[in-house]
């Protein structure tokens, strides 16, 4: 479905966004389809931020407990510098990347290569979180997966934080947030700013 030859053996590149609230399988889709060009013989390169190490130092591992080995990285700079000879670049959590996501994800695509970018779309607060918005401007696919609201069983698009901490960058699990719908997650707020 995703994968064009045109031109001879010229690759068109392009940018393939999966994005949702916590819970909601982002990066079980991610692993998915990395996996499946692995079994297509596609070279694949798989990039996380350094700080996410929930589960592992060096494998991307979904809630779900699947997993694919990965390469750690600072900056979306080192991406670029590290992605070599591919067909396909896997980014997981991008919402942690600085804003320079944006621009290596055109780069990658730019060289051929396809380009598959999972992370949170909106941050603790139901804003717009770090570069995703950006990469998925300019991306030519976007895939948004929901979750299940915890409160009522709905589709949940909000990751609702449990603690009281108000730092954007807070690494936790179901201890930490639960994925609420958009009603339960506007009344959840209003009951944190009761207290």
């Amino acid at each position: 479905m995703f994968l064009e030859v045109s031109n001879g053996d010229k690759r068109n590149g392009w940018i393939e966004v999966i994005c949702g609230s916590m819970f909601s399988g982002k990066t079980e889709e991610l692993i998915r389809r990395l996996k499946r060009a692995k079994i297509a013989k596609q070279r694949v390169e798989i990039f996380k931020p350094v700080i996410d190490v929930r589960y592992s130092v060096d494998e991307v591992i979904s809630h779900d407990a699947n997993a694919i080995q990965s390469t750690p990285v600072e900056t979306a700079a080192n991406i670029l510098l590290l992605s070599g000879d591919v067909d396909i670049v896997g980014i997981d959590e991008a919402q942690f990347f600085d804003q320079g996501l944006v621009e290596v994800c055109n780069q990658l695509a730019a060289q051929g290569i396809r380009v598959i970018v999972a992370g949170l779309d909106m941050d603790f607060q139901g804003k717009p979180f770090g570069p995703i918005p950006g990469v998925m401007a300019c991306a030519e696919y976007v895939t948004k997966v929901h979750a299940i609201c915890m409160r009522c069983g709905n589709l949940a698009n909000h990751s609702h934080r449990l603690t009281k901490s108000d730092k954007l960058v807070q690494l936790g699990e179901r201890d930490t947030y639960e994925p609420l719908c958009r009603e339960c997650y506007q009344k959840a707020m209003q009951e944190g700013s009761e207290k």
